[in-house]
């Protein structure tokens, strides 16, 4: 699927990527976004299969956010990327961050009870992503020729070597988990979400040869 096939995404997804696509990035961001630019470009000018491994602590809010989003992105610009996501422990899928992305205009079906897995669409003309709270080298994920995308700064700091991983970034964000309980929580977890899928939106943009 290309840009200019966007129809094949949900409709509530259409008009979510629309507003993310032209979202402005901040200049101190951009910087940040830059370096994984290159990796993926880089990649992809040797032909190269490129997989990407996002990771946060609990593998719940901000890792999963990412492994959509940036799937969403690659199918969105015809880019040949496989997103994938872990943690340095498992906990589960949260359910306020699963609500959030059916609200973005994802078909989510979950099965099992603890730490369920999430069957994720984006369209049916897509295979959906499987998608659990899981540890970093979960079998599900790559073991080597991957870069590690770290989410959060706790598990940057605490997990300092990701084994297999070719390369390792760091692109943080504020955890939404902070606002649990609150009333304001449905927001910052929104809010959360469009931060990025618009800077994903952003890195597949900059892609040439797509």
């Amino acid at each position: 699927m290309t840009k200019e096939n966007i129809t094949a995404f949900f409709p509530t997804l259409q008009m979510t990527v629309k507003v993310v696509h032209n979202m402005s990035i901040p200049e101190n961001r951009r910087e940040i976004l830059k370096y994984l630019i290159i990796y993926i470009q880089e990649r992809l000018d040797l032909g190269l299969e490129v997989n990407l491994t996002f990771v946060c602590t609990h593998n719940s809010r901000r890792s999963q956010f990412s492994q959509v989003w940036a799937q969403a992105a690659a199918n969105f610009y015809g880019v040949k990327v496989n997103s994938f996501s872990g943690g340095v422990e498992v906990t589960t899928f949260n359910n306020s961050a699963i609500t959030t992305l059916k609200n973005n205009g994802f078909d989510i079906n979950l099965s099992g009870i603890d730490n369920p897995k999430c069957e994720v669409l984006m369209s049916h003309d897509l295979e959906p992503l499987i998608m659990f709270s899981k540890f970093f080298n979960d079998p599900i994920n790559p073991v080597n020729n991957f870069a590690s995308v770290m989410t959060c700064s706790d598990a940057d700091e605490n997990c300092p070597v990701i084994p297999g991983s070719q390369k390792r970034f760091s692109i943080p964000y504020q955890d939404p988990k902070m606002f649990d309980g609150l009333r304001i929580a449905p927001t910052k977890y929104h809010e959360c979400s469009i931060q990025v899928a618009s800077e994903m939106f952003y890195i597949f943009s900059k892609l040439k040869n797509k």
